[in-house]
């Protein structure tokens, strides 16, 4: 199954151009959606959500009319949206028997698949505690089961891994590369790490607007040869910015020295010295773009 997204718009009431001809082509496994905050971002998550409606463009899931056929849409969706709040004296066991009762699954069912899906994210053990008692890493797996529920065919999941420890992080990555063997799921961060751990087809989106879509691989060998860095101090930087402009594409304390990222097809000479790009580096390129 694919989805397909062709020419996606929305602008909100106060004139923000939130989409722009978004078009992308997704297929089954992990899909990053990379962009910062304010990107656009959770606008199209939540349009393929079937939460809110989009001005123009088609959106479909295989044989499904996304922007349409709503009802159908959710039958066969898994959502984790970036905050869920639950119950707050209600646990996991019960919240998410209860979540299966709206999702359709009945009586004779739901007890295996709640019980199986527990198992699967690793809270069996904490099945009787409230979700509001979990931890973060905790509460995210939790929100993976939920989204499971039905065993959907696409799964969105939006800044999943924000605010969580390493450990969770890492124990969150492998559950959804297990889970995205099999169907579509997509990846919405601003997390570069996140892209780069998970997902073998990626997009990047700024203001509204697609600026790659692609492997991370292909991103790469687009900025190969071209990223030159240099050690500065830090009463040199504001100058630097002033100096290469749009060319710089991070900087970062080493050490506590600035280290300066800047893009050009050609030796910029001034002691900078060549570097392999980075998923971050590409990042950054493309952002520059809109900026």
């Amino acid at each position: 199954m694919k989805l397909t997204i062709r020419n996606l718009s929305k602008t909100y009431s106060n004139g923000v151009k939130a989409l722009q001809d978004v078009s992308l082509d997704i297929p089954t496994g992990m899909y990053g959606l990379l962009g910062p905050n304010g990107a656009g971002k959770s606008t199209l998550m939540r349009t393929l959500a079937t939460l809110q409606d989009a001005d123009s463009g088609t959106v479909t899931l295989g044989d499904i009319n996304v922007l349409t056929d709503k009802e159908v849409v959710r039958r066969t969706l898994g959502y984790l949206p970036q905050e869920f709040g639950v119950y707050p004296r209600v646990s996991a066991i019960e919240m998410l028997d209860h979540l299966a009762v709206l999702k359709g699954i009945s009586g004779k069912d739901r007890k295996e698949v709640v019980g199986a899906l527990l198992q699967r994210v690793n809270l069996w053990e904490h099945r009787k505690k409230a979700v509001s008692s979990y931890s973060g890493g905790m509460r995210q797996r939790f929100g993976i089961a939920q989204a499971l529920l039905g065993d959907p065919q696409l799964i969105i999941v939006d800044e999943p891994t924000a605010g969580l420890d390493p450990g969770e992080r890492n124990r969150f990555y492998n559950l959804l590369s297990e889970i995205g063997e099999n169907v579509i799921v997509i990846l919405s961060t601003h997390i570069v790490e996140d892209v780069k751990e998970l997902c073998p087809n990626m997009a990047i989106i700024n203001g509204g607007q697609v600026l790659y879509a692609g492997t991370p691989d292909a991103a790469l060998v687009q900025l190969h040869g071209r990223v030159w860095k240099k050690s500065i101090n830090k009463s040199e930087l504001d100058a630097i910015q002033v100096l290469y402009g749009k060319n710089l594409i991070s900087n970062k304390l080493i050490a506590g020295k600035p280290v300066i990222h800047i893009i050009s097809d050609d030796d910029p000479g001034n002691e900078f010295l060549p570097t392999e790009a980075g998923l971050e580096e590409v990042f950054f390129s493309k952002i520059n773009q809109t900026v």
